[in-house]
């Protein structure tokens, strides 16, 4: 389940940085409120690297395979530092690379980590929930 909700927030970081623009232009005037573009970065952030950092772990835990706890950690590391750098530093088009080549590198290290740990057949990724 942590690698499925990871997945998703590092897909939203890369969502967020491209569709984003295009969502405030379109709906200007038809919000009271705005968030500012900076908040949402490290919101998501700091939902994202600690259920990452607890699925990762967990699943090298079970299947023992350092490789994708490892691409895991760079592709966080990736993000917090296009988030950290910025594009005052980075301009638009670097930062937006970084979080797509994050977003990507953390997304592949979940996808990979979930199916090594159903291979295994472990409780971990049980598709139901136990009550």
């Amino acid at each position: 389940m942590s690698d499925k909700i990871a997945m998703t927030l590092s897909s939203a970081c890369a969502i967020h940085c491209f569709f984003s623009p295009t969502f405030i232009l379109l709906t200007s005037g038809l919000f009271a409120f705005s968030f500012d573009n900076e908040s949402v970065h490290y919101l998501i952030l700091f939902l994202a690297v600690p259920v990452s950092l607890y699925a990762l772990i967990s699943g090298f835990m079970n299947h023992k395979t350092a490789y994708f706890l490892g691409v895991g950690i760079f592709g966080l590391f990736v993000l917090i530092l296009a988030v950290a750098l910025g594009e005052s530093f980075l301009g638009e088009f670097g930062e937006q690379t970084l979080t797509l080549i994050g977003s990507f590198l953390v997304v592949y290290a979940h996808f990979k980590n979930h199916q090594a740990c159903k291979e295994l057949d472990c409780s971990c990724h049980d598709e139901t929930l136990v009550n």
